[in-house]
């Protein structure tokens, strides 16, 4: 079970993903804020395995928010949840620590995909955010994660994002989302350029 705390200044929006959340039988939401500070008195009480949390709020912002979080509960995944898709917003909550970033236009199945992601280890940015350009540097420094390698090799099949999907029991967004990235990390133009990689490099992981 994925205990799940929500920072975000409205209301409306907290009981939206509420409401959401009551069919999900993996997620138990534990605690919710409208601030930052409270957002931190509600971490230190309930101890959650991710936090989601909007960026602009009163008293502390998101960003703040994290930084003071992961100082005492470095082992919270915290995922951003905003309307912000600059690349300084997305350069800071990085740098705060964050490991995932959704743009609140997007669907609540996704920032779900998200929640669920960051639990394992991953991470997941939204398809609509452009990454800063030191975040690919700094990630293709190491290898790529044993989900991106999964779906690499994959790709090398000539599997649809639909099937690899299916065969790895994820969201066909969540493999979408790992091909932009993979994109960005391999230092590659375009998705004939990943599959072309990934059929050449198949045999090397």
């Amino acid at each position: 079970m994925i205990r799940l705390v929500i920072a975000e200044d409205h209301n409306s929006l907290i009981d939206g993903i509420r409401h959401f959340l009551g069919d999900v039988d993996d997620i138990e939401l534990v605690g919710t804020a409208n601030n930052g500070h409270e957002l931190c008195q509600v971490v230190q009480a309930h101890k959650p395995d991710v936090v989601v949390t909007d960026i602009r709020m009163p008293l502390m912002d998101g960003i703040a928010a994290t930084q003071e979080i992961l100082k005492t509960n470095p082992a919270v995944k915290v995922v951003a949840f905003t309307m912000f898709d600059q690349d300084d917003a997305v350069q800071q909550m990085l740098e705060a620590g964050a490991c995932g970033y959704i743009l609140k236009n997007s669907s609540l199945t996704e920032l779900l995909e998200a929640i669920r992601a960051v639990y394992r280890g991953e991470k997941y940015f939204d398809p609509g955010i452009v990454l800063p350009s030191e975040q690919p540097a700094k990630r293709a420094s190491g290898p790529l994660s044993r989900r991106q390698i999964e779906i690499l090799k994959l790709i090398a099949q000539g599997l649809t994002n639909q099937e690899i999907a299916d065969k790895l029991f994820i969201g066909k967004m969540t493999v979408e989302t790992h091909r932009k990235n993979m994109t960005k990390i391999l230092n590659l133009k375009g998705t004939g350029e990943l599959l072309r990689y990934a059929v050449e490099s198949k045999y090397k992981f």
